[in-house]
């Protein structure tokens, strides 16, 4: 059975993902940093698929709390490895930048960009030896076409599809394969502050799109049949940008 990590796994497109993966049949590590019990029905979800797997919890912008966890995840499955890695933990802090402060600026790099770094870098190794493996940024429309009131989100996201770039680069030829997903507006928490009913208009699909349907996308790159897909960022947003 192969295994899955899901980063910000309790909700929204992390949520979606890990239960698109469980009907997959892989084994889900469902990351989380506050919501357990958010996490815990997740994993209810999970299980409800036939399938299985467990609760991880650690921020992902402190590098020592994703080793230590990591590391004892390892510990104790010795004989097992992560072939999955669903990089898909984000927040947003928008402001004009006239007005962005260094907490807005500094979080949401660490949390968006620092992130991948912190547990690809970590996971890397094993995919490689072992000749197989599936990473998978979640960036985002303003990495692509930058966003006003988001340079900090827009940055973080534009750094992390340069990092997806490269990477795949470097890893081909293990068959480990690397790429994004860059949805548009999705209806998740980070969006419910938006006005939908005015932003649909300049979509041409007239709506916002579903975590499931970002989950589809993501289930492909994880599976067997796009192991010639790499170094891609794949726009998900309804025909808004392309």
């Amino acid at each position: 059975m192969k295994i899955a990590l899901i980063t910000g796994g309790s909700r929204g497109i992390g949520r979606a993902a890990c239960i698109k993966l469980a009907e997959m049949g892989f084994y889900i590590l469902i990351n989380y940093k506050n919501n357990e019990d958010a996490a815990k029905d997740v994993l209810e979800s999970v299980k409800k698929t036939g399938s299985n797997g467990e609760l991880i919890a650690f921020d992902v912008s402190n590098p020592d709390e994703v080793e230590n966890a990591l590391d004892n995840w390892k510990t104790n499955n010795n004989s097992k490895h992560i072939s999955v890695l669903i990089n898909n933990a984000g927040i947003r802090k928008d402001n004009l930048m006239i007005w962005l402060n260094k907490n807005e600026w500094n979080d949401v790099i660490n949390i968006n960009l620092n992130s991948f770094y912190n547990i690809t870098k970590h996971l890397l190794q094993d995919m490689m030896i072992n000749r197989f493996g599936r990473i998978i940024n979640v960036v985002s429309l303003s990495g692509i076409k930058g966003l006003p009131g988001q340079v900090n989100y827009s940055a973080a996201k534009a750094g992390v599809i340069g990092a997806t770039k490269a990477l795949a680069q470097e890893v081909g030829k293990k068959n480990v394969t690397v790429n994004a997903v860059a949805p548009g507006y999705i209806k998740t928490d980070m969006t419910k502050d938006l006005d939908e009913k005015e932003l649909k208009r300049i979509i041409p699909a007239n709506r916002f799109g579903s975590p499931e349907e970002v989950a589809h996308l993501i289930g492909f790159l994880a599976s067997e049949e796009s192991s010639y897909i790499t170094g891609e960022v794949i726009s998900i947003n309804g025909g808004l940008y392309t």
